[in-house]
């Protein structure tokens, strides 16, 4: 038998911290570096590349340092903060690596006319199985049973129908509004008279809180999915379209907080009520 040796490929788990790990370590750049550079705190960074979930913050600030942390790598940055969430969801990412595997005897594996003779032998007993069981040909006494008490029970009356009445929702409760950078983003605010309260590049996990004596805020900002916004404890849904600019758009509590707000829905018919005949 020849003792040529051949590769099969097995699976074995490959984190996103392990890969931005081995690209940093090939670009011969410290973690500090880095650190310094991207202003992500190096105890993430660590955290980060030994894939100790435990001792990162939550999933969109952690998230967002992947993000950093492969954009200055030069790599995917998108696609790598993809696959964190999918590791920090609880979901598992995989990469295949060759392994070598030496190929079995072939005096030892069964002839393929026999291992095809199983299956069909296999496929036959299952179907048949399937067939008596589901009782086509037999029938069963239980099933006449069923069928005649049914046939002989009296047609219940009809139903009288009730208009649905919906639950009241809870009104959300006002706070201080606050902004949160999810991602590295530039933003101006501007009140009424056109005073800038605000015209920075946030970082990661930085946050600023509109004042509550500012009169119609306002933000401008191209990036409005990298920031999080809440009201109290309330999170507000994105300010807009992703990678599109916004101006203009209020940071008043009240109009945040209507964004809430379901559309109305359109008049509907009565229903009618159906009484049973005497």
């Amino acid at each position: 038998m020849n003792d040529t040796v051949g590769e099969f490929a097995v699976e074995v788990p490959f984190t996103v911290g392990a890969r931005l790990a081995e690209a940093r370590k090939a670009q011969s750049l410290e973690l500090a570096d880095i650190a310094a550079r991207t202003r992500v705190p190096l105890r993430h960074l660590q955290a980060i590349e030994a894939n100790d979930l435990t001792a990162l913050p939550a999933i969109p600030y952690s998230v967002g340092f992947v993000r950093a942390f492969a954009q200055f790598l030069g790599l995917d940055a998108a696609a790598f903060a993809r696959e964190f969430r999918e590791e920090m969801s609880g979901g598992t990412v995989e990469r295949v690596a060759p392994a070598p595997f030496e190929p079995a005897d072939p005096a030892r594996v069964p002839s393929r006319f026999l291992v095809s003779v199983a299956v069909v032998l296999a496929l036959v007993l299952a179907g048949g199985y399937a067939i008596w069981r589901s009782g086509v040909f037999t029938g069963s006494d239980d099933d006449m049973a069923v069928a005649s008490t049914a046939s002989e029970a009296p047609a219940p009356p009809p139903a009288v129908a009730r208009p649905a009445v919906a639950a009241p929702a809870s009104a959300p409760v006002a706070g201080p509004v606050v902004l949160t950078a999810l991602e590295p983003v530039w933003l101006r605010v501007s009140d009424a008279g056109g005073t800038r309260l605000l015209e920075k590049n946030m970082l990661v996990g930085e946050t600023w809180q509109v004042p509550a004596t500012a009169t119609e805020p306002k933000i401008l900002t191209g990036r409005p999915q990298a920031l999080r916004v809440t009201v109290g404890s309330t999170v507000i849904p994105p300010l807009g379209a992703p990678e599109r600019t916004i101006r203009d758009v209020s940071l008043k509590a009240d109009a945040l907080l209507a964004r809430l707000a379901p559309p109305a829905a359109p008049g509907a018919a009565p229903v009618p009520v159906v009484q049973p005949n005497p």
